[in-house]
């Protein structure tokens, strides 16, 4: 029962956010879409609520009550994040708006972005790890309570390995390739790179 929530909570999930986008710019009612965007925390509630009353009636706590605390840790972490790159696009696609800015791909800026996408990784690791810890003790010494620590260990694993990929960026920071256009605009023709300067002809030359 739990795994079929959490597959229907993640259908759930973007079916709320493709009708919330599809409200606020194709019918141009954007009360409406702001309110269906909001609906989608309570999937994650109501996800949270069946998980307690499953272990509330005697259900040993398995994999299943702790993939349903990482789903929610995920949501929490990185849900907003996707719901605004999604909305960005649609706004550009359909409201008219400016096209959203890339994430940087190079340098220093590259690592910084990689980092506050890890820390959405952390939050979804301590949002997980509060809601097992919080059923270990609901259950208490009478049920089996190993694999719900074992599921704060996978979480918090898992935020590690992405921390040591996010800390790469800034240790190694990825080099723009050579050749590119640089951004700041040249004061002088001579130091505008050859390909946005035309060269003059010989004919021209002679003259």
């Amino acid at each position: 029962m739990i795994v079929t929530l959490i597959v229907v909570c993640e259908v759930g999930f973007w079916v709320l956010l493709a009708a919330g986008l599809a409200t606020r710019y194709l019918l141009k009612m954007p009360r409406t879409g702001i309110a269906l965007l909001l609906c989608e925390p309570l999937l994650e509630v109501l996800l949270l609520v069946v998980t307690a009353i499953d272990l509330k009636n005697g259900a040993d706590p398995s994999w299943k009550h702790g993939l349903a605390a990482l789903y929610i840790g995920y949501t929490v972490g990185h849900g907003h994040r996707t719901v605004k790159w999604l909305d960005g696009h649609a706004a550009h696609r359909f409201g008219g708006a400016p096209r959203p800015p890339k994430p940087p791909r190079y340098g220093m800026a590259r690592a910084r972005h990689e980092g506050k996408v890890w820390l959405g990784s952390v939050t979804a690791a301590a949002v997980a790890s509060g809601l097992l810890l919080l059923a270990a003790l609901y259950v208490g010494d009478d049920g089996n309570t190993d694999s719900l620590y074992g599921w704060i260990f996978v979480a918090w694993r898992a935020a590690g390995i992405h921390g040591l990929i996010a800390l790469s960026y800034a240790i190694w920071p990825k080099k723009a390739p050579e050749g590119a256009a640089s951004a700041v605009p040249a004061r002088d023709p001579e130091h505008v790179p050859d390909l946005l300067v035309r060269r003059p002809s010989k004919d021209e030359e002679q003259v």
